[in-house]
Order: structure tokens, then sequence, then C-alpha cells
């Protein structure tokens, strides 16, 4: 038996064609690119929240802790979408 396909909301329609827009998308590589720079942001992202959470303060925030934030390194992840 086939399953319905459920309408997509408005609100998702607006961001997918505001990420259209926004990353110029006009081929299947254009798309490939965007979702490996999406996906690269959020990773970093959630890296940066894992972090904080850790530690139990932000990011440039000053800590009495002695556990603290020593720099940044430039990292990669091998995914399916490529390098990130």
């Amino acid at each position: 038996m086939a399953r319905r396909k459920e309408q997509m909301s408005d609100e998702k329609k607006n961001f997918i064609a505001g990420l259209i827009g926004m990353y110029d998308i006009k081929t299947a590589e254009d798309i490939h690119d965007a979702l490996k720079d999406l996906m690269g942001e959020t990773l970093e992202g959630m890296l940066k929240a894992e972090m904080s959470e850790h530690l139990g303060y932000d990011e440039y925030e000053r800590s009495e802790n002695g556990n603290s934030r020593n720099g940044t390194k430039t990292k990669k992840v091998i995914s399916k979408h490529g390098e990130i």
C-alpha cells in the first residue's frame, strides 16, 4: 500500500526557498555544496555547545574554574557529503 505524502508547511517552504536563494541553487551539485556547508556549521555549533556544557561557562566568558578553554584548531570531518 502506498503511503500518502505529507504536505509541507508554509514555514518550511519559505525556509527552503530562502536557502535556495541564499545559496543560488541551480544544480544537484549546488544542493550538495549547500548541504555540506550547513552540516559543517551545525557540527561546529554542536561542538561549541558541548564544550560550554562541559566547562560550565560560555565561550569568551571568564571563569574561576581551573579547567578552561585554550584555543581552537581546525578540524575535518569526513561524511557522506564529503570533507567538512
